[in-house]
């Protein structure tokens, strides 16, 4: 009896001090995640609250000033419909053309394989190399215009990233490229999982292609609508590398976004202080977002 004690009141000890030593395996990620991200957001509201060139050792504080600035300032409006309707037509487009894409090649269809790892290359891409691609394809002598020119197109060229009627449509048509392929995995993943009996019955009572897609198919996929167009809201807001790198915001403010707004306040004019409270405007915008859709979700989830 005496042996056994010690023992027993040891194995207690040794089970908290080995679940202790599982949060040590934590430790290094929590001090990344709090040291850099909550820190520099923290460290943003500061820096929003001052007129800082970013330089000087004494910025001076202004409290709401640069947000009373913002809801004033007519390129912040002008950027933030640019975003609106960028998201709008890359979310619909990456969704319909995804959708369809997956119903197609879940068929049975020779080389299906590589369909699909085409379809799925451009997101793997660096955005870097697809802005340089779409820069050249996309100049008056480009190669889009070369095309429309010998398909008997040509009364359809434009400047198309030089015009600002369409620079901001050209930049979604990039966007779309790039992108189509993720709508198109997740859609391919959400169709295995659809119930083949539902699609049986449905042909048993006669209904067609379209009429199957339409109140079988879709409905059913809700779950995968919900989670892109929130992915699709959040990337339209942080959209930065292929504005800046084929238009830089222009022509004029054509394609003026928040993110490229902000760039362009904190480096190039050194105004640190009003970028700032632009970057914390664009958080809590994403934040919003986020929250609605996830409220939308939790409703349908529980519908």
């Amino acid at each position: 009896m005496g042996t056994t004690e010690p023992v027993a009141a040891a194995r207690p000890r040794r089970r908290r001090r080995g679940h202790y030593t599982a949060y040590l395996y934590l430790l290094p990620a929590l001090l990344l995640i709090v040291g850099i991200t909550y820190f520099g957001v923290g460290y943003n509201f500061w820096a929003s609250t001052l007129d800082w060139n970013g330089i000087d050792p004494n910025p001076t504080s202004i409290g709401l000033g640069n947000y009373v600035e913002i809801s004033q300032d007519p390129i912040f409006w002008t950027a933030l419909t640019n975003v609106a309707v960028f998201g709008v037509i890359t979310i619909v487009a990456q969704m319909v053309i995804g959708l369809a894409l997956a119903l197609v090649l879940s068929g049975p269809i020779v080389g299906r394989a590589v369909y699909k790892a085409i379809v799925f290359i451009p997101v793997v891409l660096a955005p870097a190399a697809i802005s340089t691609a779409f820069r050249q394809f996309l100049r008056p002598d480009g190669q889009v215009n070369a095309v429309l020119d010998a398909v008997g197109l040509g009364f359809l060229s434009q400047a198309w990233i030089a015009d600002p009627t369409w620079a901001l449509y050209a930049l979604a048509a990039v966007n779309i490229f790039q992108w189509t392929g993720f709508s198109f995995i997740l859609y391919q993943a959400a169709l295995s999982q659809i119930d083949s009996s539902h699609l049986e019955a449905a042909q048993i009572d006669g209904a067609g292609t379209w009429r199957t897609i339409r109140h079988i198919i879709v409905p059913q996929l809700r779950s995968t609508h919900i989670t892109l167009a929130l992915t699709g809201v959040i990337g339209a807001l942080k959209t930065f590398d292929i504005v800046f790198l084929i238009t830089g915001g222009g022509p004029g403010r054509s394609t003026e976004f928040l993110t490229t707004y902000i760039y362009k306040m904190s480096i190039s004019q050194f105004h640190v202080g009003y970028g700032a409270a632009l970057s914390v405007v664009l958080l809590l915008l994403a934040l919003a977002l986020t929250l609605v859709q996830m409220r939308v979700y939790r409703y349908e989830q529980e519908d």
